[in-house]
């Protein structure tokens, strides 16, 4: 819940408690509640990931914040996280797991990234 959601069921547990809510006005302040964004964004972070494993060791890592693209060219001892596992332990949620079906059994027949995870976080 952000900050103007919060508020909206504060003045709804006021009023409430005044006696003063009626059922239009809490169906208002829930639908308001409900849709309000405050001044939250979404930032992405894509990880390359060697299995399907949360715990793999990354490949690579690609992170949108603030608008801004930040692709991890360093060597991978200095990347932020080493595995799926250490960002979800961060505060990061997966919002796409890899897509196991573009996986062959001959790697000359792969397509797609491999075991690609996308994760989000709301600041």
């Amino acid at each position: 819940m952000n900050s103007d959601q919060q508020a909206i069921v504060d003045q709804l547990a006021k009023a409430l408690g005044k006696g003063d809510l009626d059922e239009k006005s809490l169906r208002e302040g829930l639908e308001s509640a409900l849709t309000a964004r405050g001044s939250e964004r979404q930032d992405l972070l894509y990880l390359h990931a060697s299995s399907a494993a949360p715990h793999s060791a990354l490949l690579g890592m690609l992170l949108i914040e603030d608008g801004s693209r930040r692709f991890y060219d360093s060597p991978v001892e200095e990347w932020p996280y080493e595995s799926v596992q250490a960002a979800i332990n961060d505060g990061w949620r997966v919002i796409s797991f890899p897509n196991t079906a573009l996986l062959a059994t001959d790697e000359r027949e792969a397509y797609g990234l491999g075991f690609e995870f996308i994760l989000e976080r709301w600041q």
